[in-house]
């Protein structure tokens, strides 16, 4: 098993930067892939990022591409996302999930593991 915890929300103006940490404690972060999600007011989770457990080999949705950065450090057992020249759309609540699966995958089911979300706002 594997406890998340996220930080590194908040509010920031359209075109600036924010860098989300995933904490991980319990079984160490290597076991498992890495992805973040987000979910915005009356919409559905979306998948954001993910990366293999060695960090090798990343995936990010279309929306994100360019912009958004995941990286991991098994060594602090942390994820991170770093998130450049935001969006108001990129508004939403962030969640950093754990996958046990062999590949990465880019739907929700697939992620046993969630944190509770950290909030990002960005405004226009």
């Amino acid at each position: 098993q594997v406890q998340l915890v996220e930080s590194g929300g908040g509010l920031v103006q359209a075109g600036g930067s924010l860098r989300l940490s995933c904490a991980a404690s319990g079984r160490t972060l290597s076991y498992y892939i890495m992805g973040w999600f987000h979910q915005a007011p009356g919409k559905e989770r979306e998948f954001v990022a993910a990366v293999s457990r060695s960090g090798g080999s990343t995936r990010y949705a279309d929306s994100v591409k360019g912009r958004f950065t995941i990286s991991r450090d098994n060594a602090k057992n942390t994820v991170y996302l770093q998130m450049n020249s935001l969006k108001p759309e990129d508004t939403a609540l962030y969640y950093c999930a754990a996958s046990a699966t062999a590949l990465i995958s880019t739907t929700w089911g697939g992620y046993v593991y969630w944190g509770q979300g950290t909030q990002v706002t960005v405004s226009s």
